[in-house]
């Protein structure tokens, strides 16, 4: 298992959407993202008889593969506490596809239920003896303050029950929120409970245990609170446990419904538990649910679904594991914050290669290392383990991974990077997936390089073009535009730097040179915040004419960084913005594409940044 999920109903926003079935995941168990921004994955009303549900249960089954959800079929907000009939039962065989039922107690055993008031929190476990799924749940009757658990084993579709349900469970003073673990071969029932003095008032609650060698008992109370808010009179509820993954660790969270939070406890025996409680981070508000341990496979089946699942539970790491995504639009990727885009085409395939906004959020550049994805189709994309980090680089001790662009040439792909204040390096590798590593062990050019320069980011953001005579350029610069042939080798500098400038250049950074019909365009970024110009020479040196604005300001980003390239008869404009929900911004970037079109007189339409991006077109 490589992360978890967790599925939980929301407690807060529009009443009428928060009695809904919703996923989230985490990497360690501790730091949680909700999928599809905190909405639902399956509306209620398609799954539920009175159009909410709460208290949802998740668990994979014995074989594995199989997945099951049980959850309270309850519309609180339409319907109020009164009563409800039964619950959900839903099973899937890839996380993302559910069937569903829902069984009304009352209706299906009228005998013994028919006066059924409350059908509270299912859950399901695997019982091994009789090799079925046991679903047990809280029922009160109307007319009686007992609040006992029941249990009757699912059909074999778990679309129903096998029988009439039966006593499991009937703690001393009640219980609610059952959640039954098995361990060591014994049976930990944890609840909540609750201490009544001699008139039956109560005057202490929180999560109780109980035990068994047996799932279907009896069950030893201990009568002991695990939660540590039970002394303290603040009200807890929605126990679950789930074991750490890979390591003999469980965790006992549970939900602190009147202040908004979410805190657990840990064990390793599922007795002794710590005494001071910890807080899960996340960015939604959880009501009672369940957790589930996963693959890396299921994470990026629920990525490609809803999206939000944390980059580093879907990111490949080893050779071969690549990710494979379609773009819905733009950004069109979103599992990563992506910046200063470059491409190339390589036969059949586009080619694009990133830098990599280290999380949301950031108040400042932090980058580590570039990403490296292909695409056929300009839909349907794949994602390679980390070619390349800014530690490859021994001399680059800014350890800042800055904009660059990757070139093939003799059998070989060159990546050419810039290190912040370091100069600019190269990487070579034998495909263009990488892994790179540092071609010459020393910089290709420094700020001494930069003859026109008196700031010490002035090395950056270079870019290499091919010309039709075979002889290699690179371009560079931050405030002044530099170039300077490259030898044959791709790895030195072949005579003098040179400087690009022209009226009305107003150059920032990010240089990018593709060729139109025999026409030279020199692309980049200019003033700040930055809007991407163009100008266009007859040579690759110049002199150059400035032709205007390319893109205008993108989105809520400070930076404007472009790639230009034909694929497949169509020409594209590669850039970033901020635009990631929640998190995106200035310094958390996000790879946008969109289609760039010529005048008849071979200057640049406006480009149009859309939403909807080259995949919904």
């Amino acid at each position: 298992m490589d992360g978890y999920l967790f599925a939980y109903f929301e407690g807060s926003g529009d009443g009428n959407k928060q009695e809904q079935l919703r996923f989230a995941t985490s990497q360690n168990g501790i730091n949680w993202y909700a999928l599809n921004d905190n909405q639902p994955i399956i509306p209620s009303k398609d799954i539920s008889h009175t159009g909410g549900i709460r208290d949802p249960h998740i668990l994979r089954g014995a074989d594995g593969n199989t997945f099951y959800i049980t959850a309270t079929d309850m519309f609180t907000v339409k319907d109020g506490w009164g009563s409800n009939p039964g619950f959900v039962m839903m099973k899937s065989g890839d996380l993302i596809n559910w069937q569903h039922s829902y069984i009304d107690i009352a209706k299906a055993y009228p005998k013994k239920f028919g006066n059924v008031k409350w059908v509270w929190a299912p859950q399901t476990i695997y019982d091994p003896k009789a090799k079925k799924y046991l679903v047990y749940f809280t029922i009160a009757l109307k007319g009686s303050d007992k609040l006992d658990l029941y249990a009757a084993y699912a059909t074999k579709n778990f679309d129903g029950l096998e029988s009439e349900p039966q006593l499991l469970f009937r703690a001393k003073y009640g219980s609610i929120d059952a959640d039954i673990v098995y361990k060591d071969g014994i049976y930990h029932l944890f609840y909540k409970g609750n201490t009544k003095d001699a008139d039956g008032k109560e005057f202490k609650n929180g999560i109780q245990q109980a035990t068994s060698k047996s799932l279907k008992g009896p069950w030893k109370e201990d009568f002991k609170y695990l939660d540590a808010y039970s002394d303290k009179k603040v009200p807890v509820e929605g126990s679950s446990v789930f074991k750490l993954n890979n390591v003999n660790e469980y965790i006992l969270m549970y939900d602190l419904y009147a202040d908004r939070r979410y805190e657990f406890q840990r064990s390793t025996d599922l007795f002794q538990f710590t005494d001071k409680p910890e807080t899960f981070t996340k960015n939604f508000n959880p009501r009672h649910g369940s957790v589930i341990g996963i693959t890396k496979e299921e994470a990026r089946r629920l990525q490609n679904k809803w999206g939000g699942v944390p980059a580093s539970m879907v990111q490949p790491v080893a050779p071969g594991d690549n990710f494979h995504f379609t773009a819905k639009g733009n950004p069109i990727i979103t599992h990563h914050y992506t910046a200063d885009p470059a491409a190339m085409v390589n036969n059949d395939t586009l080619w694009l290669f990133a830098g990599h906004d280290f999380e949301g959020g950031q108040r400042g550049y932090k980058m580590k290392d570039w990403l490296a994805f292909s695409t056929v189709d300009m839909k349907t994309w794949t994602e390679y383990p980390v070619p390349m980090k800014i530690t490859d680089f021994a001399w680059a001790k800014s350890g800042d991974a800055y904009a660059g662009q990757v070139i093939a040439r003799n059998g070989k792909y060159y990546w050419y990077i810039s290190t912040n204040t370091y100069g600019i390096g190269v990487g070579v590798a034998d495909r263009p997936e990488g892994p790179y590593k540092d071609a010459i062990g020393k910089p290709l050019l420094t700020n001494k390089d930069c003859f026109a320069s008196n700031h010490s980011w002035a090395c950056i953001d270079p870019a290499v073009f091919i010309d039709d005579d075979g002889q290699a350029w690179l371009f560079w610069g931050n405030q002044q535009c530099y170039y300077a042939k490259l030898k044959a080798n791709m790895t030195e500098i072949d005579g003098e730097v040179k400087q690009i400038q022209f009226e009305g250049m107003r150059f920032t950074e990010a240089p990018w040179v593709h060729k139109y019909q025999g026409k030279y365009y020199l692309s980049y970024a200019t003033e700040f915040p930055e809007k991407t110009a163009y100008a266009i020479a007859d040579n690759i040196g110049g002199p150059y004419v400035y032709k205007g604005i390319l893109n205008d300001l993108a989105g809520n980003s400070n930076t404007n960084h472009q790639a230009i390239l034909e694929f497949k008869n169509q020409w594209y404009f590669i850039y970033h913005n901020g635009g990631i929900n929640t998190d995106g911004g200035s310094f958390s970037r996000s790879v946008c594409i969109d289609k760039l079109f010529y005048n008849t007189d071979g200057t640049i339409k406006r480009i149009v940044m859309t939403t909807e991006g080259v995949a919904g077109n």
